[in-house]
Formats: C-alpha cells, sequence, structure tokens
C-alpha cells in the first residue's frame, strides 16, 4: 500500500469520519482536501435507486450548468452551408460536413462534441465504429442533432452537458473545477441534482436519491446529506 504524502495527511485530517456534509459544508472542503498542482475536476456520484437493466427505469438527460463547467469543449458542427456561418459565430471549433466526415473515417477524433442536424444522421451511419465507443455519436435526447445548430453549440459552450445512468445505477459527471468558488460548485451540484430528481422514473419506487458524493481528481469523496440539496 502507498504512503500518503504530507498534503494527502493533512487532507484526510480535514474529513469527519462518517459525517454526511450539507452540499455547501461539502463545497467548500472539497478545495481544502485538493491537493493538485493543477485545476482539478469537481466530480459528483449519485446513486440512484432504479434498476438500470429495466428500459423504464433508465434515466438520461442533459442539463446547463449556471456556472458552466469550466472546461474547453471542442465543438464539430457537422451541417449545410447555409448555417455553417451561424455555426462559427456562435463558437464551433470546426464547421463543415463531406470533409470532416471522411477526416473522422480516417480515425480523426480530436473533438468533445458532434452536434449535427436531423437530415444529416444518415451520413453518420458509416461513422458508428469510430464515434460510437468514444460517445461522440449525436443524438436528439441529448440535444446534438437539431435544426438549431448554433443554438445547441452555444449551449454546449456555456456549460450544457449530457449523462446517463450506468449499469449499477449510478450517475457520474463533471460539475466545474476547484478554482470555482464554493458557491458557484454548490450551484452546479444542486442544479445537477435537481435535474436528476425531475427525470424520476414513474417506475421508480422507494428512496430515488439513495447517496451524493462530491469529489475532485484524485480526492477523497465527501458524503453529502441529500435533505440538504432539497432545502
Amino acid at each position: 500500500m502507498s504512503k500518503l504524502t504530507k498534503n494527502q495527511k493533512l487532507a484526510a485530517e480535514k474529513i469527519e469520519a462518517g459525517k454526511a456534509y450539507t452540499l455547501q459544508e461539502a463545497s467548500a472542503l472539497v478545495k481544502e482536501i485538493t491537493t493538485t498542482k493543477f485545476d482539478a475536476s469537481v466530480d459528483i456520484d449519485v446513486r440512484l435507486g432504479i434498476d438500470p437493466r429495466k428500459s423504464n427505469q433508465m434515466v438520461r438527460g442533459v442539463v446547463s450548468l449556471p456556472n458552466g463547467t469550466g472546461k474547453v469543449v471542442r465543438v464539430l458542427a457537422l451541417c449545410t452551408p447555409d448555417q455553417e456561418a451561424a455555426a462559427k459565430e456562435a463558437g464551433a471549433d470546426y464547421v463543415g460536413l463531406d470533409e470532416y466526415i471522411e477526416k473522422i473515417k480516417g480515425g480523426w477524433t480530436d473533438i468533445d462534441v458532434i452536434i449535427t442536424m436531423p437530415q444529416i444522421m444518415g451520413k453518420l451511419g458509416a461513422l458508428g465504429r469510430v464515434l460510437g465507443p468514444r460517445g461522440l455519436m449525436p443524438n436528439p435526447k441529448s440535444g446534438t442533432v437539431t435544426p438549431n445548430v448554433a443554438q445547441a453549440v452555444k449551449e454546449v459552450k456555456q456549460g450544457k452537458i449530457d449523462f446517463k445512468v450506468d449499469k449499477t445505477g449510478i450517475v457520474h459527471t463533471s460539475i466545474g473545477k476547484v478554482s470555482f468558488s464554493a458557491e458557484k460548485i454548490a450551484e452546479n451540484a444542486k442544479e445537477f441534482i435537481n435535474t436528476l430528481i425531475k427525470l424520476k422514473p414513474t417506475a421508480a419506487k422507494g428512496t430515488y436519491i439513495k447517496s451524493i458524493y462530491l469529489s475532485s481528481t484524485m480526492s477523497a469523496g465527501l458524503k453529502i446529506d441529500p435533505k440538504s440539496v432539497e432545502e
């Protein structure tokens, strides 16, 4: 077992064993226990009381974080020529169609999000083997297949993210950076959790939000009292 560094020991001493923190407390503490020299991501893990194996209990959606993610998101807009100028103005890093489809066929995936139009999806079918495993295939449910490409680009650049429960019933995503103020971290976390609550499947029974943990890159997880989010 590897030994803890001096900073890691100091961080561990700040965490009360077994305590469930309020969202505000955890948002402040996660900044204190992060010892990385880079601007670490702040992550949230929410365990849901659902059975993800059942289609009527699948939880998937999108949320626009009020304070953004703090990440630079590289966006490719695959659109018709009449929408190219608007997509560029909205902040798309790459704009075009056939030339980028050919690049992707050749293995190019130096992007984070692809936004396209419904009438273009037919051309992307051949790219499934490249885009699918990387989570880059556009999907109407995540808002990345839309007639209004420019609006979708703008929302992604401002902090819109999509999420999906995994096979163990946990939803995991990044909601900011440790350089954010504790207030901004808490605001983003609350918006994300409230979105999950709105997406509660009618077939789900019992406790829906079972547990919430907040952490940063390489930090310990902080347990959050779900009731503190509802207040």
